[in-house]
């Protein structure tokens, strides 16, 4: 069965994942408080006008997605782990690194807050 909240989503792994899925939603909402969490194409999502982050567990690791923009603004700090277009691979062999996770989300934020500027003036 599909899960319909982000509490089931996270509840449907092992405790070891459970625990890394517990850390990385602490971590993400901590950074955006005002969002709104839910299920995004089957994974947790934050959002504050617009998707922030989704986050999933996978067999080997815990997949972050903050947009393009993110990686690129992180690229050195993620050198370490395996990175795509829009996502990062954080092993869940190791420890999850929580002070990066923070600045990627809080730049997610600033960002959205900042595109989100942009459009408004646009509509003067």
């Amino acid at each position: 069965m599909k899960p319909t909240s982000v509490s089931q989503y996270i509840q449907a792994y092992p405790k070891d994942v459970q625990k890394k899925l517990k850390e990385m939603r602490s971590c993400v909402l901590s950074c955006a408080p005002d969002a709104i969490e839910g299920l995004r194409w089957g994974m947790p999502a934050i959002s504050h006008k617009r998707i922030l982050v989704t986050y999933a567990a996978f067999k080997k690791h815990i997949g972050l997605y903050p947009t393009p923009s993110a990686i690129t603004a992180f690229e050195k700090q993620l050198l370490k782990y395996k990175t795509a277009k829009g996502s990062i691979q954080f092993p869940l062999d190791e420890p999850l690194p929580l002070p990066l996770i923070k600045k990627i989300v809080t730049f997610r934020v600033k960002e959205s807050l900042k595109e989100d500027k942009k459009w408004k003036e646009g509509c003067n």
